[in-house]
């Protein structure tokens, strides 16, 4: 890994990808491929969001479903835990010689195709800027949770992301939500001695949960080893309790220690809207072309979940992998290259 082409401030590049986890990755490893000169600029640390995982985390995808470039990822097992996929895209960027710069946010873009400006401010503090053809918009969701939006909310015993289950041993865990995350959570703090409770406001757990998943958290749920309420709702949160209604107007309290939000994220659209992408009211979605990922500002394109809109989870790695070559098929022909 380098420094971007001519300088840091002082080249024009082909492309600026704002977002270092792996669909940033991926775009800047075709535009490298392609001779395309490209920096990625990183709020956090490379790979941020898997980087915020929790620990002992395992994709959903096979490893073959999350190659780079056509890098070999080779795993005696079918599925990478969290510190495999780390090491994996670590090596990715390594073995490409990527442009990236971390502990950099972008504070400002601005321009139009051929002269955008991006405006960052690195660890020390300094103002930089740089000159790019076109953007591409990479950045993840995993640092805005969907809130519950009720009061308690705010209090130091609710949590929106999951790290380690050792913590919560013999502590009394209400988990809100129903979907992957909220299953997933529920049973490891339940293999870790947690005292554990679903809390989720639909009928059920959600039909996309994943088969694997699936059984064990029925089972769990049949034997009474986990509790659940469906068709139920956070009213409040108190420091030692949960306040809760169900569809019927019941109104109870459960006793609690932590309450663990598990209930989605939702996308950033402040750059783009600021840029003039246009967002879907109905689906939160920014417009794009999907066969080039171009927005309907000419230079601006968008890999990875920053695709997706209040439902973002059909765009995971396994295909927001292929947004990278695109763009540079559709720049690299743009640019006559």
């Amino acid at each position: 890994m380098s420094q971007a082409p001519g300088g840091p401030e002082t080249a024009v590049l082909d492309l600026i990808i704002v977002g270092g986890g792996p669909c940033g990755l991926a775009c800047a490893v075709a535009a490298r491929r392609h001779g395309l000169s490209h920096l990625i600029l990183e709020k956090g640390p490379f790979l941020n969001t898997l980087v915020q995982f929790p620990e002992t985390m395992t994709f959903f995808s096979s490893a073959e479903r999350l190659e780079i470039g056509g890098i070999p990822f080779a795993l005696p097992h079918l599925r990478p835990t969290r510190a495999e996929g780390i090491a994996y895209f670590q090596k990715v960027a390594q073995r490409e010689q990527v442009n990236l710069h971390t502990y950099e946010p972008v504070v400002d873009v601005a321009g139009e195709f051929g002269d955008f400006t991006v405006k960052t401010v690195d660890r020390t503090g300094r103002g930089r800027q740089y000159k790019s053809r076109a953007v591409v918009i990479a950045t993840g969701y995993y640092d805005n949770p969907r809130m519950l939006g009720v009061p308690g909310e705010d209090l130091p015993h609710v949590r929106h992301h999951y790290d380690r289950p050792y913590p919560y041993f013999g502590q009394r865990v209400i988990v809100v939500g129903g979907r992957n995350s909220a299953a997933q959570v529920a049973l490891e703090l339940f293999r870790y001695g947690a005292r554990v409770t679903i809390v989720h406001r639909g009928p059920s757990m959600s039909d996309h949960v994943k088969p694997w998943i699936r059984p064990e958290l029925e089972a769990r749920l049949r034997a009474g080893e986990i509790t659940a309420y469906f068709n139920t709702r956070v009213e409040r949160i108190e420091r030692d309790a949960v306040h809760l209604v169900q569809d019927g107007g019941n109104r109870f309290a459960l006793p609690c220690d932590f309450v663990l939000a598990m209930t989605g994220y939702e996308p950033d659209h402040s750059l783009k809207i600021k840029l003039g992408v246009k967002i879907d009211p109905e689906t939160g979605a920014p417009v794009y072309d999907p066969e080039t990922m171009e927005t309907n500002v000419p230079g601006v394109y968008l890999a990875g979940v920053a695709a997706g809109g209040y439902e973002p989870n059909h765009l995971m790695i396994e295909n927001g992998r292929f947004h990278g070559p695109a763009i540079v098929r559709h720049l690299a022909a743009r640019l006559g290259r």
